[in-house]
């Protein structure tokens, strides 16, 4: 018999890379946990709802966008500089202030005559995050504008401001970025 005083490592090396890839599972999973996935409110609806539903959706958006037309009144805006890179125009947003924040809609066809008997909902939302979210239903029709007062806004940063009305079987959708800096 031979006496073989060499030593392998083999056995060491499988244990260590077990164990390297043991704790790289535990840390993938704690940082998951760390960074919880937030729902979308696109449509006004929950995710889920507004998959399911989406040719609905559209039917009833196309079917608004040529009869009427969704503007916001009486706010301030700052106007973005386009990107030389991208062809996209960049959009007018809104400039919200700390504390108490007013928002005036009108709906009107393509006449230009006002619609009082729309059924309007608001929603304050933060994009991807729908914890800070403030929804108002059944907005009044006042003066010629479809009111929502005192919205109190205090964290800084991106909003998204969503409103839905609804005339009959069809349904408009508005969505306008502001933004609040202190």
């Amino acid at each position: 018999m031979a006496n073989n005083k060499e030593k392998t490592y083999w056995p060491h090396m499988i244990v260590g890379f077990l164990l390297f890839g043991i704790l790289l599972a535990y840390w993938t999973v704690k940082s998951a946990i760390s960074m919880p996935v937030q729902e979308s409110n696109e449509y006004m609806l929950k995710y889920q709802m507004a998959d399911i539903h989406i040719n609905e959706i559209t039917q009833k958006k196309i079917a608004f966008d040529k009869e009427y037309i969704i503007n916001i009144v009486d706010v301030k805006t700052r106007v973005v500089t386009d990107n030389i890179h991208s062809n996209l125009p960049a959009p007018k947003s809104v400039i919200l202030s700390k504390g108490k924040n007013s928002f005036y809609y009108q709906v009107t066809n393509k006449d230009g005559v006002e619609v009082s008997d729309a059924n309007v909902t608001f929603a304050l939302t933060r994009p991807h995050s729908v914890r800070d979210d403030k929804v108002v239903e059944n907005i009044s029709f006042v003066d010629g504008k479809y009111q929502i007062e005192d919205i109190n806004i205090t964290k800084e940063g991106r909003y998204t401001l969503q409103l839905r009305a609804q005339i009959a079987d069809k349904i408009g959708y508005s969505q306008i970025s502001a933004y609040l800096k202190l």
